[in-house]
């Protein structure tokens, strides 16, 4: 809808996972980092957490285009409300074992188990992400770890990279998860952008749509919107998103702190202190003000 009118070939802020809007910060470049190596390493589970809406699903695809085609074969399972049984047939289909052997529920184990042996005699290594992971079942969880049992002498045939919310890190701490919390070799935490970033992402984002003019968002509604999104990408998406609409609808050029708030103000899960603002001037400054009347005041009463 705004799109032609700030010179843009595309919705720059959407919510899809879109590889080429990856935003490789410091931050993210480190975890992408760790995760590349941990699968040279060859061994064990790797986890990555986040709170919803940092960029875990973006990063595991980044991840997964990263790989080397030559080298690695990459599963993905982005449903975790699966039984144990569905977990093994969501792995044997994208390990790409016919739909005949998939029914065949008491020997899946082994043509899964015949599948990684091919592919490592090819000189795969096989690699799968797991999405969501905090709300898989435990006894899928378990169906899991035995999978990665599978191996020869020389090598594991599956390596694991959880990905989830902190929920995760409970769910792991779990006396009967023990065992695959053990096997977790690296751990990747994902975190929110501090205003710095938030700057530099909306850059990258406009600039990946095709934006060429000044920067669109002044510096005030680029600190109005760190307050309002806490720095969280999907948020930022968000309030990037509304932000322009708003100022679209009213014929403005630049995005400005008002344009922010109406768009926060329209957006569910937001605290609202978070982006208050009276006719552009700082909150804090607003509360010290307040506070600095209150003092007057009191000092005017004792000396009554």
């Amino acid at each position: 809808m705004y799109e032609n009118y700030f010179g843009l070939k595309e919705k720059p802020f959407s919510l899809s996972p879109d590889t080429q809007y990856f935003f490789c910060h410091e931050g993210q470049q480190q975890a992408l980092n760790t995760l590349l190596i941990a699968l040279e390493s060859g061994e064990g589970f790797v986890k990555v957490v986040g709170e919803v809406g940092t960029g875990k699903t973006l990063l595991c695809r980044e991840l997964l285009n990263r790989l080397d085609t030559q080298r690695f074969y990459t599963a993905y399972v982005p449903n975790p409300y699966l039984s144990p049984s569905g977990l093994r047939m969501a792995i044997g289909a994208e390990l790409g074992i016919s739909s005949n052997k998939l029914q065949d529920h008491n020997r899946l184990v082994n043509h899964i188990y015949e599948r990684l042996i091919e592919l490592s005699t090819s000189g795969k290594q096989v690699v799968l992400c797991l999405d969501e992971v905090q709300a898989m079942p435990d006894k899928t969880l378990e169906a899991l770890r035995l999978l990665t049992n599978l191996e020869t002498e020389k090598r594991k045939l599956l390596q694991v990279v959880l990905f989830g919310q902190p929920e995760l890190d409970k769910k792991l701490n779990e006396p009967h998860i023990r065992q695959l919390r053990q096997r977790i070799v690296y751990s990747v935490h994902l975190g929110a952008l501090d205003i710095q970033r938030v700057a530099g992402y909306v850059r990258h984002r406009l600039s990946v749509a095709g934006y060429k003019g000044e920067f669109l968002f002044s510096r005030p509604a680029v600190n109005q919107l760190y307050r309002a999104s806490r720095g969280v990408p999907r948020l930022i998406n968000i309030l990037c998103g509304k932000s322009m609409l708003v100022a679209y609808g009213k014929g403005d050029s630049v995005i400005s702190p008002q344009h922010v708030s109406a768009a926060a103000e329209d957006t569910e899960g937001l605290d609202p202190i978070s982006f208050l603002e009276w006719h552009g001037v700082d909150v804090v400054i607003i509360l010290s003000l307040c506070c600095f009347a209150l003092a007057v005041a009191s000092w005017w009463m004792s000396l009554q």
